[in-house]
C-alpha cells in the first residue's frame, strides 16, 4: 500500500513526553518564554539522534497538557520513520531526550515517561510490528504546517549553532541568547493581537484560552451540532478543514458524540494554541444558535439551566 503510491511517503504521529520527577513539570518550562528555547532545543537534537540527520523528523507542533508535553511529528521518508521507531523502540530516544534536556536545562536528571500515538492507535502497545506501526503513521496525514512559534525557534536555534561553530565562548549561552522569543506568536503575518476582550448579550468579557472545563461542558452539551461548530471554526482554522470533520466523525463514531465533539475541540486547540480562544467559540456557538450553551461557558447560568 505504501510502496505502490507514487507520491512521496509522509505520515504523522504524536510524542507524549512527561517528567516523573515533581518537581519538573514539562509544560510550565515550555510556557515560559526563557526556558521554552531550551526545551525545543533539546526535543530537536534528541529527535534529530533518533534518525540519524536534523532534517529526520519535524516537529509540527508542541502542546502542553499538563503534565504531558505533546510534541506533534511529520516524517517524510520511510527510512527516517523506521529509525525512528527502532530508536523509540530501544528506549535510545528516551536516554537522548532525558540527556539533552538535562544539558539544556542545566538540571539533574529529567527521567521521562514517553507514550506515541497515531490517531486512535497507541504505537507502544504494537512496536515490535514496525511494518504495522509505520502503516499507522502513514494513514495519519500530517494537517498542518509547522507553527509559526517553531518555525522561530527552529531559524533562532540554527543561528545559535551556526554561532557556536565558529565561537565555542558562546557556550552556556543557549538560553539567555533566545530570551528574544517571549512572545508565544510571533509577529509574522498579521500585525493585530488577540482582543483581550469581547462582547456578548451586551457584556464584556475577558478573551481568554478555552479550559479544560470548558472543553468538557463542549463536549458535553453540544450534541449532534459539534459538526456545525466544527465547519464555523474552520474559517479560521487550517487543522480543520476537509475532510478533518468527516474524518474525525467516522473515527470516533463507536465512541459517540461526547468523543468526536471532544476531539474535534482538541484539534482546534492543538493547532491554535493561544489563538484558541473562547471568543472564537462563543461566536461558532452562536453562529448555530448554540446560545444556551455558550452561556454555560460564561458562567451566566449553571448546566442544569442549560436546554
Amino acid at each position: 500500500k505504501m510502496a505502490g503510491s507514487s507520491a512521496p511517503w509522509t505520515g504523522s504521529a504524536y510524542l507524549f513526553l512527561q517528567s516523573t520527577c515533581k518537581t519538573i513539570a514539562l509544560p510550565a518550562l515550555y510556557e515560559s518564554s526563557q526556558k521554552k528555547p531550551c526545551v525545543f532545543k533539546a526535543l530537536k537534537l534528541a529527535l534529530a539522534d533518533s534518525t540519524g540527520s536534523v532534517n529526520g523528523v519535524d516537529m509540527l507542533k508542541v502542546h502542553c497538557s499538563h503534565p504531558h508535553l505533546i510534541v506533534q511529528l511529520k516524517f517524510c521518508k520511510q527510512e527516517n520513520c523506521r529509525r525512528f521507531l527502532r530508536s523509540y523502540r530501544e528506549g535510545a530516544l528516551q536516554n537522548s531526550l532525558q540527556s539533552h534536556l538535562q544539558l539544556s536545562l542545566a538540571t539533574t536528571t529529567v527521567p521521562l515517561q514517553v507514550e506515541l500515538k497515531a490517531g486512535s492507535e497507541h504505537l507502544d502497545k504494537m512496536l515490535k510490528d514496525e511494518d504495522r506501526c509505520l502503516e499507522c503513521i502513514y494513514r495519519e496525514k500530517p494537517d498542518r504546517l509547522p507553527d509559526e512559534e517553531i518555525t522561530e525557534l527552529e531559524e533562532c536555534l540554527k543561528s545559535l549553532m551556526f554561532h557556536q561553530s565558529t565561537n565555542n565562548n558562546v557556550a552556556g549561552k543557549d538560553c539567555s541568547s533566545l530570551k528574544s522569543l517571549s512572545q508565544p506568536y510571533p509577529s509574522t503575518g498579521s500585525s493585530l493581537p488577540t482582543q483581550l476582550t469581547f462582547i456578548f448579550q451586551g457584556q464584556q468579557f475577558d478573551n481568554r484560552t478555552i479550559t479544560p472545563d470548558d472543553h468538557q461542558k463542549f463536549a458535553k452539551s453540544v450534541s449532534k451540532k459539534w459538526k456545525q461548530v466544527g465547519r464555523s471554526l474552520q474559517k479560521s482554522c487550517r487543522a480543520l478543514r476537509d475532510p478533518v470533520i468527516d474524518n474525525l466523525a467516522l473515527e470516533y463514531d463507536r465512541e459517540g458524540l461526547y468523543e468526536q465533539a471532544y476531539q474535534m475541540l482538541l484539534r482546534f486547540i492543538q493547532s491554535e494554541g493561544k489563538r484558541a480562544t473562547i471568543a472564537r467559540l462563543i461566536a461558532a456557538l452562536e453562529e448555530n444558535g448554540l446560545v444556551s450553551l455558550a452561556e454555560e461557558l460564561l458562567g451566566l447560568h449553571s448546566s442544569e439551566d442549560c436546554s
